[in-house]
């Protein structure tokens, strides 16, 4: 008699021959989710944590009831959704629900401010939102251009209906399916080309420098394709959902690419801190992690360093024979941290502190980094833990390639540029920075500098754009918050840098309002840290500024008037 996981197994390896079989039809993403719910129908497939699970087959019921409500609403392939709310069930079997119809998700960051929304909503015509109770309190629905309706996402009751039919649809659509049962056998998906745009990701949320990134079918695929060749997961496995699901990386390896595989994500609910997220790592003892550098440095400096810091234990490690003993010994806590029987815990995002880097590979801790971007939906570049090299970013995932456009100064250092199916199809309504984003013979220029050594490994030196990225991999542009930040009163100039993981203006105060209010540096510092409180409470939390710095000169500029950014970030 085979146990429960033998059966898993044998579902998986049949599903993967099916899908073999599947390369050359049209709709591979479609087919890849619908063998997935098929083939798990009574395994558990989503729970909120301390929440309610869905099994696949709850979930299949979602979908379909989704699928039956679009056509009643009349919502067509390439039609825009948006959806706004924080990691949930009811956020992923939404997202299912749309993208396997054929519609176009907008993922809408929920800490994005109330003019932001507004933006991303009317800029991607978006035709209807689903969104959490927090998010509706952000939207005043008389700046909404196209939206027909606004849906709850825990329930799909009514927030919004502009012509009052919306509750019409969904009461059409619950009698119709009352007396219909979903079968398994004939549970399935329509077909779409591998070309289509099924995801339209905002890089920003301010209007002047939004970007949505349009993301095909065979990007999302492509991606998820290498998680299955390369990640080791096996159906009813955990994961557990705690990047913003609103961001590529946490949708893609946190959820979209476990789904296939039959595993049972578990969804944190609320931003959660380092501890929260410790505590429920040890809870569900995942068997393959995704993070972000913020949370495995604090990790790190709150329960590694205290213990190494030790004065005998700092002599103690200086011996061969018993340091490798203590080294084993905090490998096997950090591990148990991170609940014991994860597989690998893959780092991407940001970079990571080359401190934290250096002592997690000496103790030989089971982890690896990655690189990517929204524009490749998002994996470039990653490698196995086994084989991963200190630094490196890992080596080009399948079905793409890299290059290093180098300068003309000889050095092996260059941007790197990507081509492949991981890319984007350019940025919705935007062609002048569709055109500037690749070369004339089709790399996207991804505005970082590297180089890639003999094996292929790719080592990132920096950055040419000035692009910050956030502490959970959002990106954070400084041109757009200085703009801003220069429109405040008492501001003449600023430049956004950061220290310490944290945004520091540097503010060149209006000398002609100091002279008149009487005002010294210091009254003004002091004055402009109140001004960035209430300036705070319109951003997104990653684009606050954490401290005001004070420059009593004007910063060095070009002879365009441009600041020299370099010299001061």
């Amino acid at each position: 008699m085979h146990n429960y996981s033998d059966v898993l197994l044998t579902n998986y390896l049949e599903t993967m021959k099916k899908i073999k079989k599947l390369e050359n039809n049209t709709d591979l993403l479609n087919k890849l989710f619908a063998e997935a719910i098929r083939s798990n129908w009574n395994s558990e497939a989503f729970s909120d944590y301390n929440g309610e699970t869905l099994t696949y087959a709850q979930v299949a019921e979602k979908i379909h009831f989704l699928h039956r409500l679009f056509e009643a609403a009349k919502i067509s392939k390439g039609d825009k959704i948006a959806l706004l709310g924080n990691n949930s069930s009811m956020w992923g079997v939404t997202f299912l629900g749309i993208l396997t119809w054929g519609a176009i998700v907008v993922p809408i960051l929920p800490d994005f401010s109330t003019d932001n929304i507004h933006h991303i909503i009317n800029h991607s015509d978006a035709k209807l939102l689903f969104t959490s109770e927090a998010g509706f309190e952000k939207i005043e629905t008389d700046h909404l251009d196209q939206v027909h309706g606004i849906l709850k996402l825990h329930d799909y009751s009514i927030f919004f209906d502009r012509n009052h039919q919306i509750s019409n649809y969904i009461q059409v659509t619950t009698e119709r399916l009352k007396s219909k049962s979903l079968s398994r056998e004939s549970f399935g998906f329509g077909d779409f080309k591998s070309d289509d745009v099924c995801i339209i990701s905002y890089t920003s949320g301010t209007s002047g420098f939004t970007k949505g990134v349009m993301l095909p079918r065979r990007s999302i695929y492509s991606n998820i394709r290498f998680g299955q060749d390369n990640m080791p997961l096996k159906p009813g496995e955990k994961i557990v959902s705690f990047l913003p699901m609103a961001h590529a990386y946490g949708l893609l390896f946190e959820f979209l690419f476990p789904i296939t595989l039959g595993c049972h994500i578990t969804f944190l609910t609320r931003v959660p801190s380092p501890q929260i997220v410790t505590k429920a790592f040890q809870e569900i003892r995942p068997h393959l992690i995704l993070s972000v550098p913020l949370v495995i440095e604090k990790i790190y400096k709150k329960r590694i360093l205290p213990t190494i810091d030790k004065p005998h234990l700092r002599l103690l490690l200086r011996a061969p024979v018993i340091s490798g003993v203590i080294e084993k010994k905090v490998e096997s806590k950090l591990t148990e941290t991170f609940g014991g029987r994860f597989y690998e815990l893959v780092i991407g995002g940001a970079p990571l502190s080359e401190e934290v880097e250096a002592f997690f590979r000496k103790i030989k801790f089971r982890f690896t980094v990655g690189y990517g971007m929204t524009e490749c939906g998002p994996l470039i570049t990653y490698a196995s833990w086994r084989i991963a090299r200190y630094r490196s970013a890992g080596k080009v995932v399948d079905r793409m390639q890299i290059r290093i456009k180098k300068d003309k100064s000889g050095d092996d250092t260059g941007e790197i540029q990507v081509k492949g199916d991981n890319l984007m199809k350019g940025y919705y309504k935007n062609q002048i920075a569709t055109k500037e984003a690749f070369t004339s013979d089709g790399w996207l220029k991804t505005g970082d500098l590297g180089y890639i050594d003999k094996d292929g490994f790719l080592f990132i030196k920096g950055r040419s754009k000035n692009m910050i990225l956030g502490p959970s991999g959002q990106n954070i542009y400084p041109e757009e918050l200085e703009a801003k930040i220069s429109n405040l009163p008492l501001v003449q100039e600023c430049v956004v840098k950061v220290q310490n993981n944290r945004l520091i203006a540097m503010i060149y105060p209006d000398r002609e309002m100091m002279e008149a209010q009487d005002m010294s540096f210091g009254d003004a510092e002091l004055k402009l840290k109140d001004i960035m409180k209430q300036f705070n409470k319109d951003q997104p939390k990653y684009e606050q500024i954490a401290d005001v710095e004070i420059v009593d000169v004007e910063f060095i500029k070009t002879p365009k008037r441009n600041i020299k950014r370099y010299l001061y970030t």
